[in-house]
Formats: structure tokens, sequence, C-alpha cells
């Protein structure tokens, strides 16, 4: 992630109400870290040739380009009323959502999106914007789905990658600055339940195989105390599907974190096939944590 000095909290906005509880989440994020919050809008229309300023002839305040101004503007001011003093600031960009905020995660600290949204927005369940910035960031992103449960900890999903360990990282720092514990959750598929076309040993031993998934999570979790003396970390071992086994997680969690790709089933597709199906079941917001290319 980057850490440079003025390094900004950024989130989309496009004037739905997930966008907006975006923007509240957001603003208490970057109140957290002490960081600025840029409100940036992805204007399109421009790209598409179409009259995007107010006609001679019409009416106060139209126009497509006016319309952007004020729901940044309103951004702007729920976002100051969500953190008062915060440093917000807003923009509008020419240009398709997720270039647009793909642009900002190199220098951004974190991206925040709301789940769902209007326009490029809304094509999937989740949306199209937040699995391809989620794919392709250059910085963590959070997305605003479920809800933060009071009293809960964050919980990150584990599979011994070097992305699932940033992850963990990612996740004990947001435990630390929310005040609240970490949960690690490594979930793992018995031998015989693996496909037709998978290797499988002939013989294996359930207890000789749970000590090695411990082990897996021992060393994912190796170093969060150094670095985090006082948080509180509970951890557990299961034998599930690991998209289960979070979204289960997920339902006590202030924010459930995950790794871009993993190993194993973690890496199904391009952002994750766990990381993507967490995007579209958990109960809580998801933060996902891509490994640099």
């Amino acid at each position: 992630m980057n850490s440079a000095d003025g390094a900004a909290v950024v989130v989309g906005v496009d004037g739905s109400e997930p966008a907006l509880r975006a923007v509240r989440l957001a603003a208490a994020e970057a109140a957290r870290r002490n960081r600025p919050l840029r409100v940036v809008h992805g204007f399109i229309w421009p790209l598409l040739r179409v009259p995007v300023d107010q006609a001679v002839a019409g009416p106060p305040g139209a126009g497509l380009r006016h319309q952007a101004e004020r729901l940044v503007a309103d951004a702007v001011a729920e976002a100051e009323a969500t953190a008062p003093g915060l440093r917000v600031t807003g923009e509008i960009i020419d240009g398709e959502a997720s270039a647009v905020l793909l642009g900002e995660t190199p220098t951004a600290v974190l991206v925040v999106l709301g789940d769902r949204g209007l326009g490029g927005f809304a094509s999937l369940v989740v949306g199209s914007v937040a699995v391809q910035v989620a794919t392709y960031a250059d910085c963590p992103v959070l997305v605003a789905r479920g809800e933060e449960h009071p009293g809960g900890p964050v919980v990150v999903g584990v599979d011994g990658s070097p992305t699932s360990r940033r992850a963990v990282a990612f996740a004990a720092e947001q435990a630390s600055l929310r005040g609240t514990g970490l949960h690690a959750v490594h979930a793992y598929k018995h031998p015989a339940s693996l496909g037709p076309g998978d290797m499988q040993p002939l013989v294996y031993d359930e207890s000789e195989l749970r000590e090695e998934e411990q082990r897996v999570l021992a060393e994912s979790l190796a170093g969060v105390h150094d670095r985090h003396p006082d948080l509180a970390v509970t951890h557990e071992v299961v034998r599930a599907r690991p998209v289960a086994a979070l979204t289960a997680a997920s339902k006590r969690a202030l924010l459930t974190v995950v790794g871009g790709r993993g190993r194993g089933e973690l890496s199904g597709l391009l952002l994750g096939s766990v990381s993507q199906g967490v995007l579209h079941h958990s109960a809580s917001p998801v933060a996902v944590v891509r490994a640099p290319d």
C-alpha cells in the first residue's frame, strides 16, 4: 500500500445510496488514519460525445456536468458531516468509472467504493466497478457492503500464500486502528472432497492433515504480535469451503479482509474465486488486498 506522506483515502461516487454508504465508510477510515479524503466521480459522458453543459435556454442547474458537480458536493458534505474536521476534496474526472478509480490507486492509501451503483457501477450483483478495481488496484480496496457489526473483530482469510500474508498485515493494522481484535480463518477441504481430476493421496491421516493446516495458519500469523503487541488475536482452522467459512465469520465482523489471489481455490479467477465469493456474500464490508504484479 502507498504510505507516502499526504496519501489520501479515495472514494468513488456516482450519486447512489451505496456510494453514499461508501463515503461514510471512507470518511471514518480517513479519520482513523489521519489522512485526507478525496472524493472522485468518473464522468463518462464526454467520452460518449454527449453534450454535458447547460443549454443556453435551459433551466438553472441543468446539464450533466452540473449534476455531477452537485453529486460530488453532496458527497463531500456527507463526508464532512461523518467526520468533522476531516480534510475533504472532490473532483470530477472525465472517464469511465473503473479506469478513473484505477488511475487513483498508485498514489492512494486505500480506495473505497459501494457494492452497487448507477450506470457503470451496476452491471453485476456486486458491481463491475468493484470487481474491476479490486482486481487491478495498486492499493487495498474497501467495498461497502453488509454492515459493520459493533464489537466484532476484523476477520481475515488465511491460506499461506504471500498474498494472504499481506492481507493479514492489513487486517492487523485495521484491527489496531479500530481498537478491536483480529480473527484469522483458515479453511481447508478434506482430500476425499477433491474433484475427480485432482491428485489425492491413497492414504491420509486426518490428525496429520489438521496439524499441517494449523502450521500454515501459524506461519501466516507470524510477526503480527511483534508489530501489534496489544492486539488480541484469535484463529480457527475449519474443514469447509473458504467462501462459506469466511461468509459465516463475516456475520459478526466489523470488516472482512481477503487476499486478491492466493493458493489453491483462492486462485481460480483473476481476482480469486474466494475473493469474488466473499465480495458477493459477505455480511460486512470487505477489503481486498492484492500482491504486487
